[in-house]
């Protein structure tokens, strides 16, 4: 379940530094970057956090691996704030329970086939990654990456239909590495579904998207994670 480790090491990046735009998408206010021409998406599912901050960056980077990248408000702007001391965490994820993104990602992934998209796929980072793998559950996308995830089961791997890629950290109370094993094994009984699991040493939970971007070692683990992502995205969107 969520743990502290969610919450720690808000986004240092700069929130200015997108360069796509904001449009409305199945509902939701989605910041989207890369062209529709690539007939190929990527719906990237923030954690608690403003996803405006990382997600603009990251999205960018999906677009230039040839992807509609795309990061839906799934907060309805109503991102988690650690500095809110009367809504601490267990009572924010009462208002944005993952089941209820799950089902706000139906609309989202309906659109983007309604303009043009033939092949979605998603990535979820700790909140979204329970998203992501319901999508993956109900072969809803074409292929899934869990970063960090938070609140996946054993029985969601069990469940998963599509080609899935799980990168976990070393040092996660959220999802620790003994569960990342668990999910391994799984996989590894699911001949039919192909997949990836890796786990980074001498990294926390929340390290993909809440780095210190003046911290070369916190840089270059997150790119690293980036590349795996995109390389399985690139394997299997397509």
């Amino acid at each position: 379940m969520s743990g502290h480790q969610c919450t720690e090491n808000p986004p240092k990046l700069d929130p200015n530094s997108g360069s796509g735009h904001v449009e409305k998408l199945g509902g939701l206010d989605s910041y989207v970057s890369g062209s529709t021409h690539s007939k190929l998406a990527v719906v990237l599912v923030s954690h608690v956090f403003e996803s405006s901050v990382t997600g603009e960056k990251l999205a960018d980077k999906v677009a230039e691996a040839g992807f509609y990248a795309v990061v839906p408000d799934f907060f309805h702007g109503d991102p988690y704030n650690p500095a809110n001391e009367d809504r601490p965490l267990p009572i924010w994820i009462k208002d944005h329970p993952q089941d209820k993104g799950f089902e706000d990602s139906k609309p989202v992934v309906d659109a983007l086939k309604n303009e043009g998209i033939t092949t979605v796929g998603a990535a979820g980072f700790c909140w979204g990654a329970k998203v992501a793998v319901e999508l993956a559950k109900q072969e809803l996308v074409k292929a899934v990456v869990l970063l960090h995830p938070s609140r996946v089961t054993v029985d969601d791997i069990k469940g998963v239909k599509v080609p899935i890629s799980v990168l976990g950290a070393e040092y996660d109370q959220v999802t620790p590495p003994e569960l990342v094993k668990q999910f391994q094994h799984v996989l590894a009984t699911k001949p039919e579904v192909k997949s990836f699991v890796k786990i980074f040493p001498r990294v926390r939970h929340g390290w993909t998207v809440r780095y210190d971007p003046n911290d070369p070692s916190e840089v270059k683990a997150a790119e690293e994670a980036h590349k795996d992502m995109l390389v399985w995205l690139t394997n299997h969107v397509k």
